[in-house]
């Protein structure tokens, strides 16, 4: 414990003449094996702290990353075997000091041993792991007659999760381009059609991998979840409106919110930690949203009272939460902390910051309209924070209205008004999120702001887009069963 780690080795030594005889093959491997034991190490050293920087997949498919797609997949392989890894490690203690240091490369290399590409192992790591290839067999060996199962499959039994594939979602960029020519060009490639509630939402079959496509990489599309996607427009934000996104990396919610004004007005977006801070400005700068302003700033210091804040008419409060809905899009269960039943203290904790956050955007004296979500399935974080601020909001003449009234699944029966709030189901919808807006009695009501924002495309389209929706959602179906 504390004692300080060599820095992986993320590249082949020019100082090894055999290393320059390698296929391209070995060092293309050779490559993503120590790009991922650097994405390893943070993963893992952000675990241990509780301090996530960002998601599995935020973290692989950074800029820095090259080779995303095998870095993606070691990743992933060696965290989801990472218990029986380190069992192996252990019982046959063949680490020396030195390799020690560079236990995430060890990790790496010790998958693709047992269980992955040895035929493509080089280096000088690499050989070190290869001539103890007999004693680390022999240790799964002894690991596997120690747990009474005769297969590593049986090991993984209490980590496995459901494979059931979900849709891919994409959002159009509408600063960039418009929805129309985006389904032409995907549509050279892929199977494709338009989200019937979110109008600017695509979506593609399960596992259609777009993170390297030019409209993604340009910032003309964003890969985004449809609940995700709806929190934008729930709030409904009008051109030339002064809006806060109150905890807004990494800004994917932001530039939707910048799209739906057109680009107009002003939104100010705020991030208390700071390399969140630089993530959300390069969300920004990628998607062109030249009317947000970043301000790395805790949200709860912001005074209602400041002059600058009194012209603010919308509030998108999307507090940290535990992502217990989003734990199989983010990976979050293949990490050593992830349990099924999260930390009730930790729950505890986030929803008191939650509803303060919650209580302090309400006393902002010119909004008009606030949503509250977060990515949570927990009661405790989603209705029993709304229930407590209701007669706060009350005081402020706010009242919970109805968002996406066709949507079918609403909020936990714990108080009068639950079927006006929103939630996603972890099963059925393959992500939990929870969706609430708080409207100042005597303004607008919601569905108007969100027809404003369907009308933007034509309606034959829509007509057309509805029928080819039915027809993609049950070929969808088919693939879930």
């Amino acid at each position: 414990m504390g004692r300080k780690k060599a820095q992986v080795d993320t590249k082949p030594s020019a100082k090894k003449p055999n290393q320059n005889r390698l296929s391209s093959a070995e060092r293309s491997a050779l490559f993503a094996r120590r790009e991922s034991a650097k994405v390893l190490r943070t993963i893992l050293q952000g675990d241990a702290r509780r301090q996530a920087v960002g998601s599995i997949k935020s973290l692989v498919y950074s800029p820095s990353v090259r080779n995303k797609r095998a870095t993606y997949a070691l990743v992933c392989q060696t965290l989801k075997y990472l218990p029986v890894i380190k069992d192996v490690f252990h019982t046959a203690n063949v680490l020396s000091s030195k390799w020690k240091r560079q236990e995430e490369l060890m990790y790496i290399i010790l998958y693709d041993i047992l269980f992955g590409q040895e035929a493509l192992l080089a280096g000088d790591a690499e050989k070190f792991l290869l001539q103890k290839k007999d004693v680390l067999q022999a240790a799964l060996a002894k690991l596997l007659v120690r747990k009474k199962v005769k297969h590593v499959s049986d090991l993984m039994t209490s980590y496995k999760i459901s494979d059931l594939p979900k849709p891919r979602y994409a959002r159009v960029n509408t600063l960039k381009m418009d929805v129309e020519s985006a389904l032409v060009e995907f549509k050279k490639q892929y199977e494709v059609c338009q989200d019937a509630m979110v109008p600017d939402l695509l979506i593609f079959p399960p596992r259609t991998d777009l993170h390297d496509h030019p409209l993604v990489k340009s910032g003309s599309v964003f890969l985004q979840g449809k609940a995700s996607s709806m929190v934008a427009v729930a709030l409904g934000p009008k051109p030339r409106w002064e809006v806060i996104d109150a905890c807004a990396a990494p800004g994917n919610k932001t530039v939707h919110l910048a799209a739906l004004m057109k680009g107009n007005g002003k939104i100010i977006a705020c991030e208390l930690n700071k390399e969140r801070v630089k993530r959300l400005k390069d969300t920004v700068e990628l998607a062109g949203a030249t009317n947000v302003e970043v301000k790395h700033e805790d949200f709860l210091n912001m005074s209602p009272e400041d002059p600058a804040y009194s012209k603010v008419q919308a509030i998108l409060l999307d507090p940290s939460c535990s992502g217990s809905g989003t734990v199989v899009d983010r990976l979050d269960h293949l990490l050593p902390s992830y349990t099924a039943e999260s930390d009730v203290n930790r729950l505890e904790k986030l929803a008191a910051f939650q509803r303060k956050a919650l209580e302090h955007a309400l006393s902002f004296p010119a909004v008009e309209r606030i949503v509250y979500s977060t990515c949570s399935i927990n009661q405790v974080e989603n209705e029993d924070v709304i229930k407590s601020v209701l007669p706060l909001a009350s005081s402020y003449g706010f009242e919970l209205t109805t968002i996406f009234p066709q949507w079918p699944r609403r909020g936990h029966p714990i108080f009068d008004g639950c079927q006006h709030v929103l939630r996603t189901d972890l099963i059925e919808d393959q992500e939990g999120f929870f969706i609430a807006l708080f409207v100042r009695k005597g303004v607008s009501p919601p569905g108007k702001h969100i027809r404003d924002v369907g009308n933007t495309l034509r309606a034959v389209q829509r007509r057309k887009m509805r029928k080819i929706n039915s027809f993609f959602l049950l070929r969808t179906l088919g693939l879930l069963l």
